[in-house]
């Protein structure tokens, strides 16, 4: 790694019709221009790289479904709890290794589905957060994107929500966090259900909050 710079570890792969590699290669220049050195991995089993993590300021994880091991679990959340950042979006993060709980711990919630039903997501941005660096430069907006209903740990610092409308299993209006950030040790930890295609990612307000928010994660 040159000197002076950082390291981005982007672990890809899973459910093909989540676009792990075409979505993760829209941030690669970003990171680039940003200092960063990066690392593309297509397995799991860089998590039990000790030496790779140690030296690893960010990672950028897109891997939904999918099994981990104990080792590779191991290796990724003493990384975190150690100082390495973790980031990443939608079911890339929330719907990966369900069976394990260390993980859903680690990233602050699971997948539970798609409530939305059609129609753009409308994604407001919490008052209590408006001065956190993620959300710079940002306003409520809308995205053409699924849904992800999560459920989600209280020590989330939930940093915008998504809200959806009754229907025939929902009596009321449910607004669930859509993006938010937390501390895992030593580490951040940023994620964000907005946008899990690359044309989601083409909507300029979710990719500035996904680039703030990899910066952010980052050591």
């Amino acid at each position: 790694m040159t000197s002076g710079r950082r390291r981005a570890l982007v672990v890809r792969g899973g459910r093909d019709g989540d676009r792990p590699v075409q979505t993760t290669n829209m941030f690669l220049p970003f990171l680039r221009e940003h200092g960063f050195d990066v690392v593309v991995e297509d397995s799991l089993e860089v998590y039990e790289d000790e030496d790779l993590l140690l030296g690893t300021d960010l990672v950028l994880q897109c891997f939904s479904r999918g099994d981990i091991t104990r080792g590779e679990s191991a290796g990724l959340l003493a990384a975190v709890r150690a100082g390495t950042g973790f980031a990443g979006w939608h079911r890339g993060v929330v719907d990966a290794f369900r069976e394990d709980p260390g993980y859903q711990l680690m990233t602050g919630g699971t997948y539970a589905g798609d409530p939305s039903g059609g129609g753009p997501l409308r994604v407001r941005l919490c008052a209590a957060h408006a001065d956190h660096p993620v959300l710079a430069g940002l306003d409520d907006f809308a995205v053409d994107t699924d849904g992800c209903w999560t459920l989600t740990d209280p020590l989330n610092d939930v940093l915008a929500t998504v809200t959806y409308d009754p229907d025939d299993t929902r009596q009321r209006a449910v607004t669930v966090p859509a993006v938010w950030t937390r501390t895992w040790g030593k580490g951040r930890v940023f994620v964000s259900t907005v946008g899990r295609v690359p044309a989601d990612f083409r909507n300029p307000h979710v990719r500035t909050l996904t680039r703030q928010g990899l910066l952010w994660a980052s050591r």
